[in-house]
Order: structure tokens, then C-alpha cells, then sequence
């Protein structure tokens, strides 16, 4: 059976504006013109700096750990499909599939003339090597963990790959957007990143900047902009000055306050993250092991009042992690699970033990400013039940290594973003044993039912269940949701083509010059 599938996603955009910001694209009235007068006649060539808060983590995109990295790297690579602003699965790399009535079976016909940025063509054998790489477990749980039911990457021609599955999995082409790369590049691709995309890589001054230069030979529609240079601005407070005096042309996830100082000369754009913002928690250390005192300060915490602090109310709340514009599968039922009740939270930590309160260490990223504002608020509110808390603000790299990859720290406030358009993708870090469940949260009938979402071949059975894994993390009280944090993003008054996605990306190729 040869079928296209398009994400859950498409019934994002027919939904409110409001509830669905990553298919949003409201305008301010800051002196800028209408969408028509600027859309008609774009101007080709030249270049945008773009700030970003902090740098990648690197340039193999298989690798990528942190959502900013991902953002970056869609403009560089592309899978065998990849999504579009309506959260559609387009084919990329690939001009056609299929997928097996078991749904174990996915074969790909390779798009002719696809080059990669150094010049050659794609083969299949690229794409094999590719799939190989991010379903390698050599060194234990596979790049991509949906890949670990991969049983066999088939060249059946030179333009058509086969993936055969253990099992059946009606969800696995939303992974299939990872990177295509050039055949045994692994150990240079950091250095000398290569890929399809609509934009390739120049340079990088580490700490500093990454340089993109457009890709004139891309198979799909060309981007607009010659050159595209994602500028870090780890101090958050200067974003404003820096977009003033000329540094920076576009700035994204500003706060209320910094988006209200550029009346004049720039557009505000409004959506959303498509982030899940919660204070995580890390269930192996005392005394958050305990579900009582995770509950009390679910129980303490106001996400209401942390978005009106922050952004005069714009953002969504969320009470589990999920993604509002996930539409077909968000619980909104969890979102006032947990009222704000300090009474409530006392009994609980009386009961835990803690009738006298505790200390809490809250680490976040000092470039990440709506989180140490989210971070700040969090503080006061629980001064209300006894809890101490001091914020620990550290480099982005010290996160990624301290608190992600080793797991030492107590809580923190960040965002988790989804990596492909599938529930599964935001649900699975946190079975028992996963690699990416970096709170530390184990529960059985968790691990369960997520084993029975991923192997059901009924769509309604398999949305059921990620309903009830939405149900376990908030009744368990796994991390305090809070929100997914509303973006607004700067743009300087003589560009034009931003669009939200219902992924963390930047899709640079839309941007263009006016006059």
C-alpha cells in the first residue's frame, strides 16, 4: 500500500491563533506595511544577522543535543522528508514513498539530481549509511531511539532504499526526517558539515558566530538571502541595543517588555516555541524522589502568574508534556490539575516529612532569559511553603554536560522541544531506561503503556494511551508544567517571509530583503 502521511499537526492552523502560535503569523502595527505590499516584489541577494542566545553544540547533525543547534541545522541538512510551516511531512531527499499494510516495510525513491553541497549527488548508499549511522547501538541505545526497531537499510537500485522493521510502527516516517550525509563522513562532518539543504555552511568563529551561504545548486525553491549569520548574544539585556544600533537584524523569543522598545523600524512577529516549559525535576535526588513533595510544589507553583509576570499572559499553559498544537493527542483536561493551593502543598510536605520546608536548587541557563525570569517567579512562590530556593544561572555548555548529559542538579527551568512531528517523540524520554530521560523518572505502568502505544496499529487505541502516559507524568507528579512559551521575534522593517513551524526551527530560505 503506497500512502503519503501527513503529520497530526495539519489540524494545527484551522484552530485559534492564540492556542496555535507555531502557525501563527501576526503582525504587529509598528509603522511596518501590510504582508502584501512587502510580499510582491522581494529583492534577491544580500544577507541577515540573526541572534541567537546561545551557540551549537556542534555541526553533525546526528549528534545535535539542544533545540538551538537544531534550529540552525535545518537550514544545512535534510532527511528523506521534512516538515513544512503547516506541520506537513513534504518528501525532501526522497521523491516518493511508501509504507507496507503491516507497516514494517518503508520504501524511498530517491529524488534525481539531489547534490550535496560539495557537489555530488546523493546515492542510495548515502542514505543507507545515513540510517546505519543513527541506527548504530555499538555503543549502546542508537542516535535516533526510534531507529532501535530497524532490522535491515536495503539498496534496491541505485534510487530506491528500503527500511525493514522488527515491528510494525505506523509513526516511523516522522523520523525520517534525519540528515542524509555524504557516505563514511562521520569523522568530518563537525569540521565540514555537508548537506542538501537550501543554505551551506561557510564558517564558524566558535562562541561567537556561524556563517551560512546560499545553495545555488538546491534542488527545491532557492533561497532568497545570500548569506545568513546566526550571531550568539549570551547577555540577553543587549538584544535590544544590538537590534537598534544595526548589529542584528532578527532576534527571536523576546520577552513582552524587549519586543515593546522597537516601535519603530522592525515587525514584531507572535507565536510560540512549541517548547514544553516546566521546572524538571530530578526524581532520583532527595528529597524530589518523593511523588508527596513533587506534588506540593506542583501544588505551590502558579503557571498563570509566571506568564503574566513574563509576558503580560501571552503563552500557553500546559499541565503535562505535551504540546497544545499536538491537537489530536493533548490532555487539556491536566491543564488546572494542580490549582494553586499552599495549604494543600503544606500538608504534603508534612506528610513527606518536610513539614519545615527544604532547600531547592534551581539551575538554568544564564542566556536563557525567559527561563530565569520563569525561574525567579518559581522562587517566590515557594517561599509560601517553606522552600528555599536558590538559582544557580550557569553557561549553556555547563548545562548540557552537568545537567543533561551527567544528570547532576536538583531542578532546572528549560524548555524540551520535540525532534520530529510525532506525540511519541515528546512522550518517549521518559521511559524508565531512555537515554534523553534526564528527570530521572521511572514508573512502570509508564514504560507499559508507552510499549503498547508504539506497537498499536489502531490509531484511536494508540492515541488512548498517549493520553494515559500525559496522565501518569502529571498525577505523578514527573516535573511542574508550566507553559509553552509565547515567541515573539524581531524583524528589522526591510525583511520580510518569517513563518512559524510547529517544530524549533528557523527556516531561513523564506526570508527576503524589501525595499
Amino acid at each position: 500500500m503506497k500512502r503519503k502521511v501527513t503529520a497530526i499537526l495539519l489540524v494545527l492552523c484551522m484552530a485559534s491563533s492564540v492556542v496555535l502560535g507555531g502557525c501563527s503569523n501576526d503582525k504587529n502595527e509598528g509603522g511596518s506595511a501590510t504582508d502584501n505590499e512587502l510580499s510582491k516584489n522581494p529583492v534577491e541577494g544580500g544577507s541577515i544577522v540573526v541572534g541567537i542566545s546561545q551557540d551549537v553544540d556542534g555541526l553533525d547533525p546526528h549528534m545535535a543535543e539542544s533545540a538551538g543547534t537544531r534550529e540552525v541545522l535545518f537550514n544545512i541538512y535534510e532527511g528523506l522528508v521534512k516538515p513544512d510551516s503547516d506541520g506537513v511531512l513534504q518528501d525532501a531527499v526522497a521523491s516518493d514513498h511508501g509504507v507496507s499494510e503491516d507497516a514494517k516495510v518503508y520504501t524511498f525513491t530517491l529524488r534525481e539530481g539531489v547534490k550535496f553541497h560539495d557537489g555530488n549527488e546523493v546515492t542510495a548508499e548515502d542514505v543507507k549509511y545515513s540510517i546505519e549511522r543513527c541506527a548504530d547501538t555499538s555503543n549502546g541505545e542508537p542516535l535516533v531511539s526510534a531507529y532501535s526497531i530497524i532490522e535491515s537499510v536495503n539498496v534496491l537500485d541505485e534510487n530506491t532504499v528500503e527500511i525493514r522493521l522488527s515491528e510494525p510502527d505506523t509513526e516511523f516516517l516522522f523520523n525520517m526526517t534525519t540528515a542524509i550525509i555524504p557516505k563514511d563522513s562521520a569523522r568530518t562532518i563537525d569540521a565540514n558539515p555537508i548537506g542538501t539543504g537550501p543554505f551551506a555552511y561557510s564558517s564558524r568563529n566558535e562562541g561567537d558566530s556561524i556563517t551560512l551561504k546560499k545553495n545555488e545548486e538546491y534542488w527545491g525553491e532557492k533561497a532568497h538571502l545570500d548569506e545568513v549569520v546566526f550571531k550568539v548574544v549570551a547577555d540577553a539585556d543587549m538584544l535590544v541595543s544590538y537590534l537598534k544600533g544595526g548589529s542584528l537584524d532578527m532576534v527571536m523569543r523576546l520577552t513582552n517588555a524587549q519586543a515593546a522598545e522597537l516601535t519603530e523600524g522592525f515587525r514584531i512577529e507572535e507565536g510560540t516555541m512549541n517548547l514544553v516549559q516546566a521546572l524538571y525535576l530530578n526524581n532520583a535526588v532527595e528529597p524530589l524522589n518523593n511523588e508527596k513533595v513533587r506534588r506540593a510544589l506542583c501544588y505551590a507553583i502558579n503557571p498563570d502568574e509566571i506568564m503574566d509576570m513574563m509576558n503580560d499572559g501571552k503563552g500557553v499553559r500546559i499541565g503535562t508534556h505535551m504540546l497544545p498544537g499536538y491537537k489530536a493527542y493533548y490532555n487539556g483536561e491536566l491543564t488546572n490539575y494542580y490549582g494553586q493551593d499552599y495549604e494543600k502543598a503544606k500538608e504534603l510536605l508534612k506528610e513527606a516529612g518536610y513539614e519545615d520546608g527544604f532547600d531547592l536548587e534551581i539551575t538554568v541557563s544564564a542566556a536563557d532569559q525567559p527561563h530565569v525570569d520563569t525561574a525567579q517567579v518559581i522562587r517566590e512562590q515557594l517561599k509560601n511553603i517553606g522552600v528555599n530556593v536558590t538559582i544557580n544561572p550557569v553557561e549553556w555548555e555547563y548545562w548540557l554536560e552537568e545537567v543533561y548529559g551527567n544528570r547532576n542538579f536538583e531542578s532546572t527551568v528549560v524548555g524540551v522541544d520535540a525532534k520530529t512531528l510525532s506525540a511519541r517523540s515528546l512522550l518517549e524520554r521518559f521511559k524508565s531506561d531512555g537515554g534523553s530521560n534526564f528527570i530521572n523518572f521511572s514508573d512502570e505502568e509508564y514504560d507499559e503503556v508507552l510499549s503498547q502505544a508504539i506497537a498499536s496499529m489502531d490509531g484511536e487505541g494508540q492515541t488512548k494511551c498517549y493520553m494515559k502516559l500525559q496522565e501518569i507524568l502529571t498525577e505523578k507528579a514527573a516535573s511542574v508544567y508550566i507553559q509553552d512559551l509565547a515567541s515573539l521575534v524581531a524583524l528589522r522593517d526591510d525583511f520580510d517571509g518569517y513563518e512559524f513551524y510547529p517544530l524549533y526551527v528557523q527556516d531561513m530560505a523564506k526570508i527576503y530583503r524589501v525595499e
